[in-house]
């Protein structure tokens, strides 16, 4: 922790700072959400505006974490501890997408009085 005058002043100085980063990094988010010009991908929300939003989350929880939690003085096992949550973080994402992209198609899971719908089945041949 700060001892003396000159450091109180640099940690306050270090702290107006990232909050005024976190404070644009808001600004952005909102502005990103809400400007047309700013959209990218197609028009409305689609997966690079997912990916736009998480981006920017991360690096303000980045910031939050390492700097008004102290994570950047800890020892490197809360490096390695923090670094695995990222880790999951993005494998969970990961089988999001790939359940996104393959589906599970069977009868069960549309509830216990519909069918499969047509346009899963595959046509017979008579």
């Amino acid at each position: 922790m700060a001892d003396t005058p000159e450091a109180i002043r640099k940690s306050i100085r270090t702290y107006l700072l990232i909050g005024g980063i976190l404070f644009a990094g808001t600004i952005i988010t909102v502005m990103v959400a809400t400007v047309p010009a700013l959209d990218i991908g197609h028009h409305g929300f689609d997966v690079w505006d997912a990916i736009l939003g998480l981006a920017i989350a991360a690096t303000k929880a980045t910031l939050v974490a390492a700097v008004f939690m102290h994570l950047n003085h800890e020892k490197k096992t809360v490096y390695w501890i923090f670094g695995s949550g990222l880790f999951f973080v993005f494998w969970l994402f990961a089988l999001i997408g790939l359940a996104k992209k393959d589906p599970i198609h069977d009868p069960f899971f549309f509830g216990s009085k519909s069918t499969t719908p047509a346009h899963m089945t595959t046509p017979t041949r008579r």
